[in-house]
């Protein structure tokens, strides 16, 4: 019988009932498992180092450092380590700081268990993850941000493209993908480096979040 390999995961958080709770919720759905528990950001960055888990859990408000500095630090350091933020802060300047230090998601701790096992499962194939409240925020805040002319700047992407970004923006893996629209996925590949280079980005959740800028893609409830 085949044994399924479980999502190793990170979690970071100061408050020790928090993680506890966490890491029951995770671990309950028997294909997750929690390598290691940090309090603070440093020893998030360190453990993230020793133990090279698939998904680094973070909070943003800890000791020492905080979740912003530690997405940096352990995306610079260590690219394979996927990124989720689990927080209760939900204001803008947050959100935006953590995209661009690298985060590869982003949900409230309001969100019901099966949604976070979802979004760990997403994040470790390489999905993006964003709950509806922070998408709404970022439509609403990257609509409202860029010029006309600075939109005719950008150039379009092809139908195609579009589907495969739709797609990305689902959480969906390259391997997802390259089923849904019947194509390989080294051509999925080929039509993301095609998208990271018209659009100037260099990552999934950036590709994204500038689509809904331009107004190019929507991201729909599930």
């Amino acid at each position: 019988m085949t044994q399924t390999t479980s999502i190793r995961v990170l979690l970071a958080d100061d408050h020790a009932i928090v993680r506890k709770g966490i890491r029951e919720f995770l671990e309950e759905d028997g294909e997750i498992v929690v390598v290691a528990e940090a309090s603070d950001g440093v020893e998030a960055v360190c453990l993230a180092g020793e133990q090279r888990p698939a998904v680094a859990v973070l909070d943003i408000q800890m000791p020492r450092m905080t979740g912003i500095e530690a997405t940096r630090q352990i995306k610079a350091a260590y690219p394979h380590v996927r990124v989720l933020i689990l927080t209760a802060y939900e204001d803008d300047p947050y959100i935006f700081a953590l995209l661009r230090a690298g985060a590869d998601g982003y949900i409230l701790k309001s969100a019901d268990p099966d949604e976070l096992v979802r979004a760990v499962k997403a994040t470790a194939a390489g999905g993006t993850v964003l709950s509806p409240d922070i998408a709404a925020k970022v439509v609403a805040q990257m609509t409202s941000g860029m010029p006309a002319a600075a939109q005719e700047q950008v150039e379009p992407l092809s139908d195609r493209e579009l589907d495969v970004l739709r797609l990305v923006a689902q959480g969906l893996t390259n391997k997802a993908i390259g089923v849904t629209l019947n194509i390989s996925d080294r051509t999925v590949q080929g039509h993301l480096a095609s998208i990271y280079g018209k659009l100037g980005v260099s990552s999934r959740t950036e590709a994204v979040t500038t689509a809904l800028k331009l107004g190019w893609i929507v991201l729909e409830d599930k």
